[in-house]
């Protein structure tokens, strides 16, 4: 029997809820009135050979009987449509739905024969509609890059859509070729920027390397005495890649010798921890390791520490910015899954227990079309449409991998509109000691050791992304960068690999096929042992025909290496194949100091390791300083400090964002204990914990701050602020300042500027100062030096956006006792409310000053950025933390965007409890002082001066909390009430007077408008 193509249509019986909100959302695309009906059918398209009977078989499996039916190669349906819109994947997308089906029909039918399922959905819709409203509504539905749509009318109730399967066709390309060197600059330049020039006259795609770079190259295979073959100018490229080697931090930078990230992030870490390696262990870690908690950090795929006497915690932040402005979904769950797998890569391998995230996006209404190119056919995603795909790859990425996604964060900023920011981490857990005896963090490739890969299969997709993201975003930008991850097949090598292989000890080392695909891994792993040598044609492919250069640095995902002992390979292999994971020995580590790559019996690739890793020329950078003044915005007239509360509770920066945390499973793994919402008015908490083994009472906290804005004043206030709440936010939850650990992520701009070499310089310098100041190590870290976009707007003209200056801080500790754990919202009537620490007049860049410079329609926000005082912080911080301890406290949340009033809302609407409070004193001299002496009410009300928490605390309680807190600036504001009245006081004049229902509607406001 040949092989046939059959479509399955599946679609539900009666009303397909999906069917109103594709009607509301084409709404907003000026067809409002115009759709009457709608219908969604599911297809199938299956290549393969299957009888009649086999077929009705398999449709009845893909289909529920009590609210859909099927039809076999014809959508039967009893209305009448006017177009049918089908949407499908582009042949070699990963369509892992189709891949879930497919292993179902083998399942089913108990065969091994060769089948390919592809699917799409299939779009009826009936109404007063044209052909251009139908292109415009196959454009909300598809993004071009990754998709393909296809419209046909419907005429006499006959429904045309043509029978075909998106399979991948390559021709067969060369094994190789050289790559002339001895041209001018210029042409060395064009290489670099744009990519090698094939055999048909094409550029591959960029390189991103700049002259000096290219003129090292040359200068190297001159000595050789040849020009090097394509796969060797590729590899170079990934690994000296900025993404990669993270150039910009590494180079000497004005009168930094030893660059950024030795002198300031790698040495802050090294005081600290030898400073805390003087100290006694933590009471719940008997390991005799002393305070230094850390292990192998800046070393491998994620930073670790010390979780108790048997287990580490592992944390990894990374960012997927270029991918997801070109495809959003993809962009983030590959994002997701790669971040999973440096949890995985950790050591001998950990297991991912937790996921965290970060958005930051351009505003939601915001409509501008922008073009990458000049003849405007290359569009840009609308902010919604990136946010949509982008909040629902991380929710299929993670959760889809049975791992909870707990903290996350989001900031919304005009300036993200070309490239938005993707934040994905993770934590894993892993034993200290493994079976064997042997530690589980230290790896090492041995010579002579198969060099496997195990997981997915290589594709063209994910050609060029490590140097595609370390360039600005523009009309040369590849589209073969973009990848779609598949968790499923994940999730089978990550239970594989972590539950079973590594307690055996089948390996020695394992590391992610991250960026640079096999060119970065093998080579990364080669240095542990000398060199490696590969045969690229063992490599499993998605489709035939791949060039050995597209093999060997496709960022196809979910691949690992691992370097494994002869003698395990059987049961290494035995082992995968049982679980349904392909592994497959693709070459062998070798003592030699080279990387080899052979194809088909001839050496294609032949570098030393020395040149592939320590080639790169060094630069010296310079700085330029560039002092910034502002204006203050001024209060409009009749504008009311309540009306300010309300709209900012109703700003997408200062609103709730349960639309996100709703769609993400918190529980899965069931060790949640301070959930992503919390209380009976469902606010956002600030941190979360939870419970990484489950039969401990020891927890993890995991929070992060971020303060785009602050950076347009001060980048060292700036990365200062995001230090001090994310150590706050983890006290306030329960953990130790002790036992607290932070990672950075630095998204910069137009980073080859020298005024944004400054301000980078000036953050950097105070992520040295605070961490130290705090004891708070770094463990890992990532930066994205190039978030740019160059295009053209919807009139045709050149315009260039950047994102503003960005750092992530993430911090992750222990909290040694859950059932301590404090959460943010009021809890009982009656409780006594304090605000800790000192209230000053800082509302440069504040919300409340953006929201009137928004009024005003000026960029007026002022100079007054918050500036931390880590001493005097630190001070409260340890008080609160033994308060905690002592169980003295009801509840805790930190003061930061939207000042003082956002926060006590926010307590108010998590407990749904109302509050009484006085400001009179908020701003007095710690010592004391007179009302006449105090700031003014707009900045007791919305001053995100930093250091402050708000606390309540039962009266019972309070003597003895006080006494704890004698030392520390506090002020005792009010009561937490049982009457839904939220009143703000000052001299006893009412500032605020409202209700805690309306403020709870307020700041569900926007969450219910994204919904």
């Amino acid at each position: 029997m040949p092989d046939m193509i059959s479509r399955i249509y599946v679609s539900q019986g009666g009303t397909d809820s999906r069917e109103n909100a594709y009607v509301k959302s084409w709404g907003g695309l000026g067809l409002s009135g115009k759709i009457k009906n709608v219908s969604i059918v599911d297809c199938y398209t299956i290549l393969g050979k299957f009888s009649k009977q086999e077929l009705g078989k398999i449709s009845e499996t893909l289909t529920n009987p009590q609210i859909e039916k099927y039809s076999l190669n014809k959508i039967t349906t009893e209305k009448k449509w006017d177009y049918a819109v089908e949407i499908g994947f582009l042949p070699g997308v990963t369509d892992n739905v189709g891949h879930t089906t497919r292993e179902t029909i083998l399942d089913l039918l108990h065969t091994k024969s060769d089948v390919s399922v592809y699917t799409s959905k299939v779009f009826l819709i009936s109404g007063n509609i044209k052909k251009e409203d139908a292109n415009t509504i196959a454009f909300s539905l598809h993004n071009p890059l990754i998709e393909k749509s296809t419209i046909s009318r419907i005429k006499n109730g006959k429904i045309s859509l043509p029978l075909k399967v998106p399979k991948v066709v390559l021709k067969k390309g060369t094994s190789f070729i050289r790559v002339p060197l001895n041209v001018s600059d210029k042409k060395l330049e064009e290489i670099g920027k744009v990519g090698i020039l094939d055999g048909s006259g094409k550029r591959r795609g960029p390189l991103a390397l700049t002259l000096p770079y290219m003129k090292a190259i040359q200068n190297h295979f001159a000595k050789l005495q040849r020009q090097p073959t394509d796969i060797e100018l590729e590899s170079i490229a990934q690994t000296w890649s900025e993404h990669c080697k993270h150039t910009i931090f590494a180079n000497s930078i004005d009168d930094i010798k030893e660059g950024l990230y030795k002198t300031y992030i790698k040495g802050a870490t090294n005081i600290i921890r030898k400073e805390k390696a003087k100290r006694p262990a933590r009471p719940h870690d008997s390991s005799g390791a002393g305070g230094d908690f850390c292990v192998s950090v800046f070393s491998d795929n994620s930073g670790g520490i010390v979780f108790d006497k048997d287990f580490l915690i592992t944390h990894k932040v990374e960012t997927h910015n270029s991918p997801s402005a070109l495809d959003p979904f993809g962009g983030a769950i590959t994002g997701i899954g790669g971040v999973n797998r440096d949890a995985m890569g950790f050591g001998l391998g950990a297991k991912p227990v937790a996921n965290t995230y970060g958005f930051c996006f351009s505003y939601p209404d915001d409509k501008r079309a922008l073009f990458r190119d000049s003849k405007m056919t290359q569009r840009m995603l609308p902010p919604a449409r990136i946010a949509k795909g982008v909040i629902k790859g991380i929710n299929s990425g993670g959760n889809c991998s049975g791992i909870p996604t707990l903290n996350g964060f989001v900031k919304y900023d005009d300036r993200y509109r070309g490239k938005p920011l993707v934040f994905a981490g993770t934590v894993g857990l892993i034993p200290r000691t493994l079976p064997n005896g042997k530690l589980s963090h230290q790896k090492k490739a041995k010579v002579g050791d198969y060099i496997v890969m195990a997981g997915g299969r290589v594709g063209a997709d994910g050609i060029h992304g490590a140097t595609f993201s370390s360039t600005t975003m523009d009309a040369t930008s590849p589209a073969t960068a973009v990848q779609i991850g598949d968790p499923i097949t994940q999730k089978k090598m990550s239970d594989a690999i972590v539950k079973e292989a590594r307690d055996m000890g089948l390996y020695n080392s394992i590391t992610d096929d991250g960026a640079g695909g096999l060119s970065c891994s093998v080579a990364e792993m080669a240095k542990e042992c000398g060199g490696a040598k590969v045969d690229l044609e063992k490599v499993p492919l998605k489709y035939a025909n791949l060039e050995p250069w597209q093999i060997w640095i496709s960022e196809s995902q979910e691949r690992m290496t691992l370097s494994v002992p002869k003698k395990n390979w059987k049961t290494f292999q035995n082992l995968m194949e049982s679980r349904g994971v392909e592994a497959t020995v693709i070459g062998e580590f070798i003592k030699s100091p080279r990387c080899i790559v052979n194809y088909k019996g001839k050496k294609i690739m032949d570098v030393s390791m020395e040149f592939l890793h320590n080639g790169l020329p060094k630069e010296q950078l310079q700085t330029q300083k560039v002092v910034q003044e502002y204006e203050k915005p001024k209060m409009p007239a009749k504008y009311s400090y309540a009306q300010a509360l309300y709209d900012l509770l109703k700003e997408e920066n200062t609103a709730g964002f349960s639309y996100i945390s709703e769609q993400y499973d918190h529980e899965v793994q069931a060790g949640s204990v301070l959930k992503p919402l919390s209380g009976s008015g469902r606010i956002n908490t600030d941190a979360q914990v939870f419970r990484p083994v489950l039969d401990r009472e020891v927890g993890a906290v995991l929070t992060s701050a971020t303060y785009p804005s602050y950076g347009d004043i001060s980048t060292y206030h700036m990365a200062g602020s995001a230090i001090d709440t994310a150590v706050r936010n983890a006290i306030c939850a329960g953990a130790s300042l002790d036992h607290l650990a932070i990672l950075d992520n630095f998204c910069w701009c137009s980073s080859k500027d020298k005024t944004r070499l400054a301000q980078l310089v000036d953050a950097v310098k105070s992520c040295y100062d605070y961490s130290v100041g705090y004891g708070t190590p770094f463990i890992s870290g990532k930066d994205s030096m190039f978030n740019d976009f160059k295009g053209y707007d919807e009139k045709g003209k050149p315009i260039a956006i950047s994102v503003p200056p960005t750092l992530l801080i993430s911090a992750v500790g222990v909290v040694s006792d859950i059932y301590k754990t404090v959460s943010p919202e009021f809890k009982h009537g009656g409780d006594m409310i304090y605000l800790l620490g000192e209230t000053k007049d800082e509302l440069g860049a504040s919300e409340f000053y953006k929201l009137l410079a928004r009024k005003e329609k000026s960029n007026n926000i002022g100079n007054d950025v918050p500036k931390v005082d880590f001493k005097k912080n630190k001070k409260v911080y340890q008080a609160l933390e033994q308060a905690i301890k002592r169980e003295l406290v009801a509840s805790a949340i930190s003061v930061s965007s939207g000042g003082l009033a956002i926060t006590l809302a926010k307590a108010s609407v998590g407990g749904m409890l109302g509050c009484n409070v006085s400001i009179a004193e908020v701003g007095l001299p710690p010592t004391g002082g007179s009302p006449t002496s105090a700031i003014p009410i707009d900045v007791k009300l919305f001053s995100e001066t930093q250091g402050r928490i708000v606390v309540s605390v039962s009266p019972k309680n309070a003597k003895a909390f006080e006494k704890i807190m004698k030392n520390t600036p506090r002020a005792k504001i009010g009561k937490v009430t049982n009457n839904n009245k939220f009143v703000i006081t000052e001299n006893k004049k009412k500032i605020i007077n409202t209700d805690v229902k309306k403020l709870h509607s307020l700041y569900h406001s926007f969450s219910n408008r994204m919904k």
